[in-house]
């Protein structure tokens, strides 16, 4: 009577929406920890008011990320090797942007990290 996919009518979760600050803190904790133990999760989570789901998905999707933009950067200096310095240059400008992006996205998180250091020092004092 019902085909088996009519019947499991699951509801899709819906994506979550991190704030600014969920995501600041995990990258911050992704730039030197690519995996977590389960104690680690848990504290994340009750840290960032989220659940322990959200923290192991969120983590998956980064290292999916950032095996992505790996592959990407192989890619590139790849075809820069075989190549030759001048041709590919004007082709892989926009992926050597997005690696400096990359980056600049680093020194950005390192800079937006002292600034919030320094502030939480400056309130406690």
């Amino acid at each position: 009577l019902f085909s088996p996919r009519q019947q499991a009518k699951k509801k899709r979760k819906s994506r979550t929406a991190f704030t600014n600050h969920q995501i600041f803190e995990l990258e911050k904790r992704f730039l030197y920890q690519k995996y977590l133990s389960p104690a680690d999760r848990d504290e994340i989570a009750l840290t960032l008011g989220l659940t322990n789901a959200q923290v192991i998905t969120w983590f998956q999707n980064r290292r999916a990320k950032l095996k992505r933009d790996m592959e990407e950067l192989k890619k590139d200096v790849e075809s820069a090797k075989i190549l030759g310095s001048h041709h590919h240059h004007h082709h892989h400008q926009h992926h050597h942007k997005a690696f400096i992006g990359a980056h600049m996205d680093l020194n950005m998180l390192q800079k937006k990290a002292d600034e919030y250091n320094q502030a939480i020092a400056a309130a406690s004092d």
